[in-house]
């Protein structure tokens, strides 16, 4: 079984969406992107870390599906990364109400001794030398890296984003991010101009408009699945990059092709975890419900035509 490292944080979330709100519930990077992957059969772990305010049912729920927890440090005296935020009527622009790092300001990442030689490393949305450090733990260089960042990075540790680039294979963002990344309107020309940054394949999300997956001179467009309704859009972005990386790992194959295959599976996981608040529909998820949706988008995507 391939093993896959999980980088980023385990959190409390607080959401307000046109269709209700919560008090906190369990989010976080690595939360998502782990329950995402876990319906690949990987042996996958987790790291990040928590304060003593961290309830035990949610570590218990990461370990019931088979993520590794040996590396989410648990500070007994400190408190948990917390987010608050309220998203407006088209879902796709938000407010961030609070930002409480806690015991994330002072994180050091320790990848567990038994996963240093795994094939897939996730690096979660955090800080880029956090990032980096994790690639430094590794005892020998995976077989793929893959990275997720956010403008927030760009705007106060540009050149330390820069350096993990530099060190990844496939780099996950969204387009106002690799806008702002390269200073090209042009997603095209920006993916172009983040493969010579480092990475070989350049993943660009676009939220309800799909993914594009560039590599070389090759573009692959996945579009989101039209749901009826999308009652919160936290944690989407993460849940794609865990069923990225989670396909990914499980098959062991890195080329372009299969990695069209990855974005698929990553996008319809996506589309389940924006029907309930927070992780709600990621913990209860069946094989029967996703091979029936990647069905659906088999519809979506598939047809004839003759070129005359």
């Amino acid at each position: 079984m391939s093993k896959l490292v999980i980088v980023g944080t385990v959190a409390f979330d607080a959401i307000e969406t046109p269709f209700g709100k919560t008090d906190k519930i369990l989010g976080g990077a690595a939360t998502y992107i782990g329950l995402s992957a876990s319906n690949f059969n990987v042996d996958s772990a987790a790291v990040s870390v928590v304060g003593g305010d961290f309830p035990q049912e949610y570590l218990d729920l990461l370990k019931n599906k088979n993520v590794n927890i040996e590396g989410i440090e648990i500070v007994k005296e400190g408190k948990t990364f917390f987010w608050s935020g309220k998203y407006h009527n088209d879902m796709n622009s938000r407010d961030t109400l609070a930002t409480e790092l806690n015991v994330l300001e002072h994180f050091n990442p320790i990848v567990p001794e038994n996963y240093k030689d795994s094939e897939v490393v996730m690096l979660g949305n955090l800080h880029p030398l956090v990032q980096q450090g994790v690639l430094d733990q590794m005892s020998k260089k995976p077989k793929l890296a893959i990275l997720d960042t956010m403008n927030f990075w760009m705007d106060i540790a540009l050149d330390d984003l820069l350096s993990v680039i530099k060190n990844v294979d496939v780099i996950t963002i969204n387009d106002e991010e690799a806008r702002q990344l390269t200073g090209e309107y042009s997603l095209v020309v920006a993916a172009r101009k983040i493969h010579e940054m480092g990475p070989k394949y350049v993943v660009i999300k676009k939220g309800e408009h799909g993914a594009l997956l560039f590599h070389d001179d090759n573009v692959f467009y996945a579009p989101a699945l039209p749901l009826e309704e999308v009652f919160d859009p936290t944690g989407a972005g993460d849940t794609f990059a865990g069923g990225f990386a989670g396909y990914l790992a499980k098959t062991g194959d890195f080329s372009f092709e299969n990695m069209k295959t990855a974005v698929i599976y990553g996008s319809t996981l996506a589309s389940f975890c924006v029907e309930k608040f927070g992780t709600e529909r990621m913990q209860n998820l069946t094989d029967k419900e996703i091979y029936k949706r990647l069905d659906q988008f088999k519809s979506l995507t598939q047809f004839d035509i003759e070129l005359t």
